[in-house]
């Protein structure tokens, strides 16, 4: 497997409201994620954790669909 496949899931380790917990992200959605956070001038850990106070359902898919959003948006 390349490494450089944006399917590829990964865990990332993040610390929400004091309690640690894993995120599994492909690559492509971790790397937007990321994008964003930069062009808002914040970390990704800040931006998730926007993301989970916000959330209703499953933190790794409600990721993904923010990030499909923003990214998706025509003024981007």
């Amino acid at each position: 497997m390349a490494t450089d496949d944006p399917t590829r899931l990964r865990k990332h380790s993040v610390t929400l409201a004091g309690h640690r917990t894993s995120i599994t992200l492909e690559d492509a959605f971790w790397d937007g994620l990321k994008r964003i956070a930069a062009d808002r001038g914040c970390s990704p850990v800040q931006l998730v954790t926007e993301i989970d106070a916000a959330r209703t359902g499953n933190l790794s898919s409600a990721l993904r669909v923010f990030v499909l959003r923003e990214l998706s948006r025509p003024d981007r």
